[in-house]
């Protein structure tokens, strides 16, 4: 008997890598679940970030046909790579409207100018409240909102060009 009790913290231990081992082996899952999917969006009402463009609010997203929210900064490399991606969204008829985060309108200017313009609408979020409120932690991020203001995809990170076919389908699946 006491030699079953010397052997026993092996066996705690060998127990022990074996669950971590366990769980090491089987892969996580990549999806980030939001709490705001099937929700509306947010109230709020933002002022047009540049000249060319109105501002955004909740509202201007209840107008009956599903659209993207992009929240985006100019200082933010992910979203110069994910420039294109929404060029071709744009292309394809989809509409996208911007909420630019903690920027200056002449560099959301100088931004588009360098990357190419997709957005209708770009409100400004100088101190983040809108982005806080909607759940995002950085930057980039796009929503896929339907026609009644409800958020129905919340896409953390750049949209690689791979991805383009899962956010179409998603502002299908909004109509």
């Amino acid at each position: 008997m006491k030699r079953l009790i010397l052997w026993a913290p092996l066996a705690v231990f060998a127990g022990f890598l074996m669950v971590v081992a366990f769980g090491l082996k089987r892969p996580p899952d990549p999806a980030i679940h939001s709490k705001l999917v099937g929700k509306p969006m947010p109230a709020f009402e933002l002022k047009p970030a540049v000249a060319e463009h109105p501002g955004l609010s909740s509202e201007d997203l209840k107008q009956g046909a599903p659209r993207l929210v992009n929240v985006f900064a100019s200082w933010c490399v992910p979203c110069i790579a994910e420039a294109p991606v929404l060029m071709e969204l744009k292309r394809r008829g989809v509409p996208i409207d911007g909420i630019a985060i903690r920027d200056r309108g002449e560099d959301v200017a100088a931004f588009l100018a360098r990357n190419r313009d997709p957005y209708a609408h770009i409100g400004t979020d100088p101190n983040s409240q809108v982005q806080l409120a909607l759940g995002s932690s950085g930057v980039p991020e796009t929503f896929v909102v339907d026609g009644k203001g409800v958020i129905r995809l919340q896409h953390i990170g750049a949209i690689n060009p791979n991805e383009l076919g899962d956010i179409i389908a998603a502002l299908e699946a909004a109509k």
